[in-house]
């Protein structure tokens, strides 16, 4: 009884809801972002510039599931999620694929409560549906919400992410073996000798600076296998949108690399409390007979933003490339988190075995049969010449398209 009690008043004013409509969605940003620089572990994904934007270009009518924890109307915890019926019903994170980490959000002096809440409020709302959390990063408040559930659920890897300590690019220079160290000081000698400046854009910039990143990336990428979706007009609308709100915000930069006044390459960086990041780059390919060395150049800028930024964590994002070896950085695995109720479990073991099944089938491909990634990056090159380019995407002045 006395138990009893003691749930009920840790529970006194805790309430859930679910929000399936995109305006109430739209109008929680204050409240949303609040929640999130109370939560530690949020990651720029998290932001609500971030998801709602990712939501006007790839959302679908009726199939908005966000999950909100409240103590006395004051939001504790959210777990910003969108139904889809392929290949089973599923619950997945918004953000979709072109975000690096997925998560919910709990209010860290909260943790237990709105954990508690989220995985309510998570059982009525998957009743048919297996919740699938992709890259999910190591000390995620998922993670907490994941060893709570108490009914079907599996652990699998997700992505290989990079990560170095927020330093300047001196400091991680003397990370390397000291032969590597001296070609890459070399190699910023060069940078400086060409007098190649740096430049972060203020809010106003941003459409031109993102429209002259893709087109950029769009230069790097031709004939080698680009990836078609940053190709796309949504994708090109996204950016602007969520990196227009970021850099107010303090969450974002957009930085332009100019040589004798032209741009010759932009990146973008997001930020959070925790960490901070390239998020994407477009260099002139021009730049490889100068013998400039763009991963150098863009990772002293990121290393700048990070260091005088206060953040602990310079982050690689995803992927394991050889080049991000060489700074001897930590490597994080991003987790795939299975959920659902516990008579799901069925479907919930089907699930796990088509996500390990492909993982196994893409490892093979990629490690015995190379010349399926060649060809893989062939189609992806012929694919690109057949998509909308970005020269057509809304947003973009006319004088920084393709």
């Amino acid at each position: 009884m006395a138990a009893a009690g003691n749930q009920r008043g840790r529970d006194r004013g805790l309430t859930v809801t679910l929000c399936r409509d995109p305006k109430r969605f739209a109008a929680l940003q204050e409240e949303w972002d609040g929640l999130r620089r109370r939560c530690a572990s949020a990651t720029p994904f998290q932001s609500h510039a971030w998801l709602h934007s990712w939501w006007l270009s790839y959302g679908g009518n009726g199939r908005l599931r966000v999950v909100l924890a409240r103590r006395d109307g004051r939001l504790i915890g959210a777990a910003p999620l969108m139904l889809v019926h392929r290949p089973m019903p599923l619950l997945v994170p918004i953000g979709g694929a072109i975000s690096d980490f997925s998560d919910v959000l709990v209010d860290d002096e909260e943790a237990t409560s709105a954990i508690r809440a989220l995985e309510r409020g998570l059982d009525r709302a998957a009743r048919q549906a297996v919740i699938d959390l992709r890259e999910v990063r190591p000390g995620a408040a998922a993670e907490r919400l994941y060893e709570r559930w108490t009914g079907a659920r599996a652990r699998l890897t997700d992505s290989t992410c990079m990560e170095l300590p927020a330093e300047p690019i001196d400091d991680l220079v003397k990370r390397m073996q000291s032969s590597r160290a001296q070609r890459v000081r070399a190699k910023l000698r060069k940078i400086d000798a060409l007098k190649i400046e740096s430049h972060v854009v203020a809010g106003h910039e941003v459409p031109g600076a993102v429209g002259r990143l893709l087109r950029l990336h769009e230069l790097q990428w031709r004939g080698r296998g680009v990836n078609v979706e940053h190709l796309r007009p949504r994708f090109a609308e996204h950016l602007v949108r969520a990196a227009s709100r970021m850099l107010k915000d303090g969450e974002a930069a957009v930085t332009e690399f100019r040589l004798d006044g032209e741009v010759i390459a932009v990146s973008m960086t997001l930020q959070s409390g925790l960490l901070s990041g390239g998020y994407l780059y477009g260099a002139d390919p021009g730049l490889r007979e100068k013998k400039v060395d763009v991963t150098t150049m863009l990772l002293r800028q990121e290393a700048h933003l990070a260091a005088g930024s206060g953040r602990g964590v310079l982050s690689l994002l995803r992927g394991s490339e050889p080049y991000k070896n060489h700074w001897r950085p930590e490597t994080v695995t991003n987790q795939r988190l299975l959920l659902a109720r516990s008579g799901l479990e069925p479907l919930l073991r089907v699930r796990e075995s088509q996500v390990t099944m492909r993982g196994r089938a893409a490892e093979t491909v990629s490690t015995r049969f190379p010349a399926a990634r060649d060809w893989r990056d062939r189609v992806n090159s012929w694919r690109a010449d057949g998509t909308v380019r970005i020269s057509s995407a809304p947003g973009i002045p006319a004088s920084h398209r393709t």
